[in-house]
């Protein structure tokens, strides 16, 4: 691998160097003046007052990403693993909307290609790249992420138990016409939204709504327990190493790696 393409490598993949760093707050300053921009043209009068304004940094900003999606692709020896990626989709998707609407643009927009331009807000999911804690974060969503189904499978159970007695115990006549609509009650009470748009006006539906609700709180407790567990526990396996391997792509390697744990080769200089 060319010497030019292993630094090119470090400073837009890397954050343990000073350059990198460096590119990693750069990005993420354009990212967060682009997602402001998006909210401040969704409001009408800023639109009419600064459309030309709007429009020139929008495009300044598009080129930006557009060169950092390009060197991406060039620093690392296997594309593909970068181009459909979960970020390399990230990337497309936030930057194709502006090149979209000025091809398909002129005097009759449609508005499917105004619409898309909403696409620019996907920049935002951009951001968990440059945080350091983020790998650790995400790779302790991955390891809870089966344990936290079965919880949700469990919830679900219940509230179609719950769902089906409070159709039987209240009835049409309360507002539980049949038992999916009380399985939806029973959702809405579980996660203490309460919309209010259903009640329960028998004492026996009331005890019953009474006991969802308390249970309600402990189960809003679990997966953030669950997740916070595995947290703790990548995060006494040192796992946040950003190094990310300029062959295969390969991430998440121990902080003191010197040879990626996919393909063997040699994380850096």
């Amino acid at each position: 691998m060319p010497r030019w393409k292993f630094k090119l490598h470090e400073v837009i993949y890397e954050a343990d160097t000073p350059a990198g760093r460096f590119f990693d707050i750069a990005i993420l300053v354009v990212i967060i003046i682009s997602v402001a921009l998006v909210m401040m043209e969704s409001v009408s009068e800023l639109l009419m007052k600064y459309a030309w304004q709007f429009y020139i940094a929008e495009w300044i900003i598009t080129a930006i990403f557009t060169i950092e999606y390009i060197l991406r692709i060039i620093a690392i020896n296997k594309p593909k693993r970068y181009i459909f990626s979960f970020y390399g989709i990230v990337d497309l998707l936030s930057t194709l909307p502006s090149y979209i609407g000025f091809i398909f643009g002129g005097a009759n927009l449609l508005f499917a290609i105004r619409a898309l331009r909403l696409l620019r807000i996907f920049r935002v999911l951009k951001i968990t790249r440059y945080l350091g804690e983020s790998r650790k974060l995400m790779l302790a969503l991955r390891k809870s992420q089966a344990k936290i189904l079965v919880f949700l499978f469990a919830v679900l159970i219940i509230c179609i138990i719950a769902g089906t007695l409070m159709h039987l115990i209240e009835g049409p006549g309360s507002g539980f016409d049949n038992i999916p609509l009380s399985i939806y009650w029973c959702i809405v009470t579980l996660t203490t939204v309460g919309f209010g748009d259903i009640a329960p006006v028998t004492p026996l539906g009331r005890l019953i709504a009474s006991v969802i609700m308390i249970t309600g709180y402990g189960i809003i407790a679990v997966p953030t327990g669950i997740v916070s567990a595995e947290f703790s526990k990548t995060s006494e396996k040192a796992l946040n190493n950003t190094q990310v391997c300029p062959y295969c792509n390969e991430k998440e390697h121990l902080n003191d790696a010197e040879y990626c744990h996919n393909c063997g080769n040699k994380l850096n200089e």
